[in-house]
């Protein structure tokens, strides 16, 4: 999943796919009025920690390698998707940089952040909000159905009239739940949080557990990590440092977890189980996921927007976990999240 992440798709505007990368797919002058050079500075940033994350994940992979995509638009922006395939750890993983400068319908806008409803008021029906977006999104399914799926995204947004915003935040799905493992995910982005604000982690700990609930199943998705949205309420250099800091994270959060179980033997059963869970992770993914819809709404990059899905998944009828067994424990967690930390 890319969120925010494509212009608006048409055939005078379609992504052209590049040999080589350009050295940045910000340009100065395009997209509405803003502050240019943070979003010069974000794409930096995102596309480094884009290369490290990759490096780290497929090193530990010990297979696979990243395959690079890129593609530009002719009216600006573009996007470079890294993606490995058929590892030893990995089936599936992908981390998408996207810069975007376009104008959006009204409900995409209203999809795209969790004050849209607000950012559309006062204009006129049909009116297109001209908008910029910088984005990095990732999720990493393994094979193992003790290695956890892991997601993250962040995001750097500006609107016309000098509206801008920060988003993102990184969280795990496992189908098993290792507390030891869940007070390392949690551990590591409370220290991030902490070293900037120290009310961030508790609201974006609530918050990622809010976000990720599947509403018509009464149930989260996984079992959380952070996550934040509209976020401008101080100098943007400020939130920049915590963006930076916390998609730095990543894999000192995520990585022992996976070279820990990646390992560990399973029955068919088990398996069986992981698939079931990647079933809800998909429905989350299609119904809820804010940049799904936003992406869809906007016509963009297919491969890119449903880059998120599990390469299998599993739907029974009417399943329930035996009572007392390893997913009837995990479960409950999903009913009723905890405190990890």
């Amino acid at each position: 999943m890319l969120r925010y992440h494509t212009t608006h798709h048409n055939s005078r505007n379609p992504p052209n796919l590049q040999d080589n990368a350009p050295d940045s797919l910000v340009r100065p002058g395009d997209g509405p009025d803003g502050n240019y050079p943070m979003r010069a500075r974000f794409e930096k940033m995102l596309r480094e920690a884009q290369i490290s994350i990759t490096d780290a994940i497929a090193k530990i992979d010990g297979k696979a390698t990243f395959q690079e995509d890129c593609w530009t638009r002719a009216n600006g922006g573009g996007g470079m998707s890294r993606v490995l395939k058929d590892g030893a750890v990995w089936e599936k993983a992908g981390v998408n940089l996207s810069v975007v400068y376009g104008s959006m319908p009204q409900e995409a806008l209203q999809a795209a952040t969790e004050r849209g409803v607000d950012r559309a008021k006062g204009m006129a029906p049909g009116e297109r909000v001209p908008f910029f977006a910088c984005g990095l999104s990732c999720v990493m399914h393994p094979r193992n159905p003790f290695c956890p799926t892991m997601h993250f995204n962040y995001r750097y947004f500006e609107t016309d009239g000098g509206v801008w915003w920060f988003g993102g935040g990184t969280d795990i799905t496992p189908s098993y739940l290792n507390e030891e493992d869940m007070k390392h995910f949690h551990g590591t982005y409370k220290e991030v949080c902490d070293r900037h604000d120290p009310e961030f982690y508790p609201k974006f700990k609530a918050w990622a557990d809010k976000y990720y609930t599947i509403t018509h199943r009464n149930e989260t998705r996984g079992l959380g990590g952070i996550f934040f949205d509209d976020l401008n309420d101080r100098d943007p250099e400020l939130l920049f440092e915590f963006a930076k800091d916390a998609v730095n994270h990543v894999v000192p959060a995520y990585g022992p977890i996976i070279e820990k179980h990646k390992n560990d033997e399973f029955t068919e059963d088990q398996k069986r189980w992981q698939q079931l869970r990647r079933g809800r992770y998909t429905e989350f993914n299609l119904v809820y996921d804010r940049g799904t819809i936003f992406g869809l709404k906007t016509g963009g990059r297919i491969e890119s927007i449903l880059m998120s899905l599990p390469e299998t998944a599993r739907w029974e009828y009417d399943h329930h976990p035996e009572e007392g067994s390893p997913e009837a424990e995990i479960m409950d967690a999903f009913k009723h999240p905890r405190e990890w930390v």
